[in-house]
C-alpha cells in the first residue's frame, strides 16, 4: 500500500446533469485504463449535490403560488494508479459524451 502512495496517480472527476451519461463515461474511461495495463480503482460515486429553488407563477396577482424545481449534478471519481505513457495516450483518444465535465489532476 506504500508504494501506490508514492507511486503516480491520476485524478479523474467527472461530473453531470444526466446520471446515465457520467455512468457511461465513468465505465469508459475504467475500461480504457485497465486495457491499457494499468490499474483503476472506482469509479466512486461522489454525493450528489441537488439545488432547490422556487420562482413565483405570476409577478402580480396568485403571489402565493411558486413553482419548485430541481437541479441535480452527479459525480464520480476515477483513481488510475501508476499510470504508463500508453495509459495517457489512449486517455487522451477517448471519445466521451457532451455533457459531462471532467477535471483531471496529477
Amino acid at each position: 500500500m506504500q508504494a501506490n502512495r508514492q507511486g503516480r496517480r491520476i485524478r479523474i472527476r467527472l461530473k453531470s446533469f444526466d446520471s446515465r451519461l457520467v455512468d457511461k463515461a465513468s465505465v469508459d474511461i475504467a475500461e480504457t485504463v485497465k486495457r491499457s495495463g494499468s490499474r483503476a480503482v472506482g469509479p466512486v460515486p461522489l454525493p450528489v449535490v441537488i439545488n432547490r429553488f422556487s420562482v413565483n407563477r405570476s409577478p402580480h396577482l396568485h403571489k402565493k403560488s411558486a413553482e419548485q424545481f430541481e437541479l441535480r449534478t452527479h459525480k464520480r471519481m476515477i483513481d488510475i494508479l501508476d499510470p504508463s505513457a500508453d495509459t495517457m495516450d489512449a486517455l487522451k483518444k477517448i471519445n466521451l459524451p457532451s455533457g459531462v465535465e471532467i477535471a483531471v489532476s496529477v
